[in-house]
């Protein structure tokens, strides 16, 4: 499941520069749909991971793999922009708030002891990760045989194989998990908002969004710009292949954070990658641009890009429990998403207005040092509850 629906979501940026050439529209324009993309799926996540908490994850997944395969078709099929917007913006949306990984993090939270939490999320964001880098040379691939149109309508076809995948996660002791504590949805909600960790994670997990979507979307045209300085190789090549990097390097990224995650205090791991992607993102600015220094940054990004995932799922679980971890992880995911958006929509509004993408680079190396900052207050002991739970 995150396979294909993180797979296919990260490979949107090579889709940029065919899609805005070949309608006559500006980069903002496919920008604010990606935008819109994330603002969807982060403002609705907390409501579809509580309807999951309650009935169960098993039908919202299906629902979602749906509006992934319509989306999809909708993209390669409108010729406005209204349209366009709609299906990658709206549809897609909410089917990444029902495939993605705040919905499977819930499942996982229920059905795998405390002691391997951490670790089996750490393994689900590598399964995400495989997806890029699975699907980014696809992606290019079937841009370059068929075209943006066709090549769309193929990943819908794909998308669809989430269908039937839901039904292998349907969750057989469900009733039993859900009994757990007499909370209710607003007590926990209550609970989580005056909790000042939360409000942290919520505050560093903001600049996740705001640093990754904005490299996923942006990276290929700001390659383009600068392709005159590697005209050998060419800019299409290299920006797949250092998307590509990024989703294989992600692999082991998160895979090590689950390992380390259930070693060492989630919070100072969660401080080091944010300010280790400020420093790769300060070094790929003042090194000489090449594809080798471009393989490089997307290799250590790699390393660091979804790495945040399983930690911060992570420590939600341990101070409040598995009861409504769907929500309050969306709750959480909420934030990444607003940063999601920003990323994406200033990486473009910025570019139209200034020719240039490196007022966007700056603000996300600040905003690393202002995550690396954020993180370490926080306290990851369990919750005492004298009432209710």
């Amino acid at each position: 499941m995150v396979t294909l629906s993180m797979g296919i979501r990260h490979g949107f940026g090579l889709f940029n520069l065919p899609i805005t050439l070949d309608n006559g529209w500006g980069r903002e324009t496919f920008a604010f749909t990606i935008a819109l993309q994330n603002l969807i799926w982060g403002a609705v996540q907390p409501v579809t991971g509580a309807l999951a908490d309650r009935f169960g994850a098993f039908k919202i997944m299906l629902a979602g793999g749906l509006l992934y395969a319509l989306g999809l078709a909708g993209m390669a099929l409108s010729n406005d922009v209204l349209n366009f917007t709609l299906a990658g913006g709206l549809l897609i949306g909410l089917a990444q708030t029902a495939t993605t990984y705040s919905m499977v993090y819930g499942i996982l939270g229920r059905n795998v002891p405390a002691d391997k939490r951490v670790w089996a999320m750490g393994i689900a964001a590598a399964a995400g990760s495989f997806g890029q880098f699975l699907m980014i040379p696809v992606e290019q691939g079937l841009l370059s045989a068929f075209g943006a149109q066709d090549a769309l309508l193929l990943l819908g076809l794909m998308a669809s194989l989430m269908i039937p995948t839901a039904f292998m996660l349907r969750e057989r002791n469900f009733a039993h998990h859900h009994q757990l504590g007499d909370q209710t949805i607003m007590e926990a909600l209550k609970e989580a908002m005056r909790n000042p960790s939360f409000r942290l994670l919520t505050l560093g997990y903001f600049v996740c969004g705001f640093q990754v979507v904005f490299i996923a979307v942006h990276l290929a045209p700001y390659l383009k710009d600068q392709s005159s300085l590697f005209p050998a190789v060419g800019a299409p090549v290299v920006a797949t292949t250092a998307l590509a990097l990024i989703g294989l390097f992600n692999i082991f990224g998160t895979y090590c954070a689950g390992i380390f995650g259930q070693r060492f205090p989630k919070r100072y791991l969660l401080s080091g990658i944010y300010i280790g992607r400020s420093i790769a993102i300060a070094g790929f600015l003042l090194i000489p641009l090449s594809p080798w220094s471009t393989y490089l940054f997307a290799s250590i990004m790699g390393f660091l890009w979804l790495s945040t995932i399983p930690l911060t799922n992570g420590i939600v679980a341990q101070i409040f429990g598995v009861k409504y971890l769907t929500m309050l992880s969306g709750l959480v995911f909420f934030s990444h998403q607003l940063g999601s958006f920003c990323g994406a929509f200033f990486g473009g509004y910025l570019f139209d207005r200034t020719g240039s993408y490196l007022i966007v680079w700056e603000i996300a190396i600040v905003l690393g040092v202002f995550a690396f900052l954020v993180n370490l207050p926080v306290k990851e002991r369990a919750l005492v509850r004298t009432v209710n739970a």
